[in-house]
């Protein structure tokens, strides 16, 4: 883990944002270097190479968003020169990839707790 790694993990594990992050965590044949699971978000720090790679960035991106992840960039400096931005950014964009999922039950259809004999 890179030092900028390590200061940005410093704010984001121990749900500090209101969701569990894992870092160096491992997707496909990628590493993410964190990822939130619920919601899907991966965040990448990318260092200076990432300016030579930016195709192999693509197509990681593109197999990160097929899997249903929605992922952040940030440059390496980035959590030195603003970690109170970088953190804003993340938590702007985490209420964006809560999905609700409700349930409405069909007209004639008994409560679960009831057709089941399950106590609330």
């Amino acid at each position: 883990m890179t030092e900028a790694e390590r200061r940005l993990w410093s704010r984001l594990r121990g749900e500090q944002l209101g969701v569990k992050f894992r870092r160096q965590h491992p997707l496909g044949r990628y590493i993410a270097d964190f990822a939130c699971l619920d919601p899907k978000l991966v965040i990448e720090v990318d260092g200076s190479q990432h300016a030579e790679q930016q195709e192999h960035d693509a197509v990681r991106d593109a197999f990160f968003s097929a899997q249903g992840f929605a992922v952040l960039r940030f440059p390496a400096n980035a959590p030195f020169l603003n970690l109170e931005g970088v953190l804003q950014t993340i938590a702007t964009r985490l209420p964006a990839l809560h999905v609700p999922i409700s349930i409405s039950p069909r007209k004639g259809d008994e409560p679960y707790t009831q057709a089941y004999g399950v106590s609330p």
